[in-house]
């Protein structure tokens, strides 16, 4: 039997890596309040309800009693590909799809859900003059991208799905009028799952038989990681604030499944394919692991009341995106001259985000909010593009209102358009592209170009106790 070579299974090393805080560049979602959406989130600084414990935890302290804010947003991306091309190992092109089932390839595509709905929850106690206590529960990941079946690109990813969730207790002191500082834990839990396609056809009846008896992997893992937050916020006058927020980087170890379908290959071979595949390391299910160290981030933020009616706000965010240069994804069985590990090499650099907005209060009851944001993607150039995440540069324009019901009670809407620019992947599955003899890939080559928006609405309920 020939050398069956999978494509690395990219998608289950990237998306599982999460991180704190994925509508933003690389993992992150992108906001975590629809207060903060309003202004593209420039308004750390601002303190304005319970979700400050995610973006500075010392804002607690300008909180008094209990409060409480829940919000939703509700998430449209558009992640389209087209001129997709591919090449087998042998170098022929890749024009079947779904395995030889009479089908053609397809080219083109969009590989996003239409919706999807991602919730957070904050709530802050005053216990004291000098002592806020903090907890947020909240979803930095929620993702879901699906390639077609009969994709052009199905050797490198068919379809993923990520969901996560923060627990963060807080604590915030008042040390003084003017400053506050804040530390909290991170306990966060990841979930992902993958289906990646394989060229069992290939591997049974050699080149040419490419194509015509394509196998799957799905592949499920999870795991609980841990981190910790830090926060400073300094009132330099009654109009002027300024803050600091930091968030660990987040250690996973996350394991779980692989479970290989082979049904088209025996149908296609005989049922000494099955039994072939098995022995190659192809088991109907077997263990894998993949270990993740997440990016740490570090938010400057200020904030200013040009006068009663208009305040300014604006944050510089710096993550070590670089965290994630390599990865190696482990499985339990090795494949014959393969080896049992995925290689991955996305290169990736330490980014900024800069943000700027303003509120502007209409009328007692009433307030306008804006923003605009530039977002760095952490994707050095098109060779280190992955096709489970054709990320690139971004900017944000957002803009909400806030009312007040009444003393206890307020509401926020949002909404936010996020241009991202288009992008190009050089999609590559050879070993020697990782400085290695042997790696569980399917050695195909392939390329495609992306275009990507999307549109998030948010709604926020506020109470104060």
């Amino acid at each position: 039997m020939n050398t069956m070579q999978l494509k690395r299974l990219t998608l289950s090393v990237m998306m599982m890596g999460a991180s704190a805080a994925v509508m933003a560049s690389g993992y992150h979602f992108g906001t975590q309040s629809v207060s903060s959406q309003s202004t593209a989130n420039a308004s750390a600084a601002e303190a304005a309800d319970a979700s400050t414990i995610f973006y500075n935890a010392a804002g607690m302290t300008k909180l008094e009693g209990t409060n409480f804010s829940g919000a939703l947003n509700l998430v449209m991306p558009s992640v389209e590909y087209s001129n997709a091309s591919g090449n087998y190992p042998t170098g022929g092109a890749i024009t079947l799809g779904d395995g030889g089932s009479g089908t053609t390839a397809a080219t083109s595509g969009k590989i996003t859900e239409d919706l999807i709905a991602v919730p957070h929850f904050y709530l802050s106690h005053q216990l004291n003059d000098k002592v806020y206590l903090g907890l947020g529960v909240y979803v930095p990941y929620a993702s879901d991208t699906e390639y077609q079946r009969n994709s052009v690109l199905r050797y490198n990813l068919n379809a993923t799905s990520l969901t996560t969730i923060d627990i963060n207790p807080t604590v915030a002191f008042k040390l003084n009028e003017q400053h506050s500082v804040a530390v909290g834990m991170i306990a966060q839990y990841a979930k992902a799952h993958l289906r990646q396609y394989a060229n069992f056809g290939f591997a049974i009846g050699g080149a040419g038989a490419n194509g015509l008896a394509d196998g799957f992997a799905d592949v499920d893992g999870d795991d609980w990681g841990f981190g910790y937050n830090l926060a400073w916020m300094w009132d330099i006058s009654d109009k002027t604030r300024v803050g600091l927020n930091y968030r660990s980087e987040i250690e996973h170890t996350l394991s779980g499944t692989a479970k290989w379908n082979k049904s088209k290959a025996i149908a296609t071979f005989g049922a000494g394919a099955g039994t072939a595949l098995a022995n190659a390391g192809y088991k109907d299910s077997e263990g894998a692991s993949v270990d993740i160290t997440t990016p740490e981030s570090l938010s400057l933020h200020g904030m200013h009341k040009l006068n009663d009616k208009v305040d300014l706000f604006a944050d510089l965010t710096w993550t070590k995106h670089s965290r994630f240069s390599t990865a190696q994804l482990k499985y339990a069985n090795a494949k014959t001259g393969q080896g049992n590990i995925t290689y991955l090499n996305p290169d990736w650099k330490d980014t900024y985000k800069i943000a700027i907005g303003g509120s502007y209060q209409w009328s007692n009851p009433l307030q306008l909010r804006f923003g605009i944001a530039y977002d760095k993607s952490p994707v050095p150039d098109d060779n280190h593009r992955l096709a489970t995440m054709p990320d690139n540069d971004r900017y944000w324009y957002s803009f909400g209102a806030k009312y007040d019901i009444n003393k206890s009670n307020s509401v926020d809407v949002a909404y936010s358009y996020i241009q991202i620019k288009d992008a190009k992947a050089n999609v590559t599955g050879k070993c020697s592209a990782y400085g290695v003899s042997q790696c569980v890939s399917s050695q195909t080559t392939a390329t495609a170009d992306y275009k990507s928006h999307a549109q998030i609405l948010g709604v926020q309920y506020n109470y104060k106790f």
